[in-house]
């Protein structure tokens, strides 16, 4: 049986924050501002991927590479005007803080850079039930690479078997199968329950809500 953890490790970006969509909106924009014609719905399916990988997913391969920087900034621009209308998901903060109160360490685990994880941050109201976070900065390969997830666990201090992490994405599943860390999906990110179980998650919820509510019975309190 699995270990009861002692630290819970969170996605940001469609986990805790309302924000998927919106990204998949300003990539699209982006996109189409320097003349590639992207479906939206692939670029949902492709939000949670560091962006070079998303770039390289969603356009050809001959593409000129030079231009990747002016595609990454643009997106970058449009989504910086809804910084301030960002809103958490509901049950988001009352989650954070229950897992604090349950003795758990809380690390924020978002490839976001600093400024943007400042706006993701104050959206979630919650500095009072976070230990710790990561940035962009932190690591060198964004997911699905599992990077983002071993910074999290030395942020946390402690090893796989002990951390839980919580995220949205088959990106989120996949750097934990890597990392060696279990993970709960959750329905709020737009990516089905099907594809988070075949992803390899060990149990999924419809958002953070409908984890808060069945805290008691999921792994984060009996492992």
């Amino acid at each position: 049986m699995s270990r009861t953890p002692t630290a819970v490790l969170f996605d940001v970006d469609g986990t805790l924050v309302d924000s998927n969509y919106l990204h998949a909106v300003c990539w699209w924009e982006a996109f189409t501002q320097a003349g590639h014609d992207v479906p939206m719905a692939r670029i949902h399916r492709a939000i949670g991927m560091g962006s070079a990988q998303m770039l390289d997913a969603l356009l050809p391969s001959g593409r000129d590479r030079d231009r990747d920087a002016g595609l990454k900034a643009a997106h970058g621009a449009l989504y910086a005007t809804y910084w301030s209308r960002q809103r958490p998901l509901p049950g988001a903060t009352g989650l954070l803080r229950a897992c604090k109160k349950r003795g758990l360490t809380v690390v924020l685990a978002s490839s976001a850079d600093a400024r943007e994880f400042a706006a993701l941050r104050a959206a979630l109201d919650a500095d009072d039930a976070i230990d710790e976070a990561t940035s962009s900065a932190d690591v060198e390969h964004s997911k699905p690479a599992p990077d983002l997830v071993q910074v999290a666990l030395n942020k946390a201090r402690v090893p796989p078997d002990d951390a839980v992490f919580i995220g949205d994405t088959v990106w989120d599943v996949r750097a934990c199968g890597e990392a060696g860390v279990r993970c709960i999906g959750l329905l709020s990110g737009g990516i089905s329950r099907a594809e988070l179980l075949d992803a390899g998650a060990a149990e999924v919820y419809d958002g953070p809500a409908g984890l808060l509510g069945a805290l008691s019975r999921s792994i984060l309190t009996r492992g």
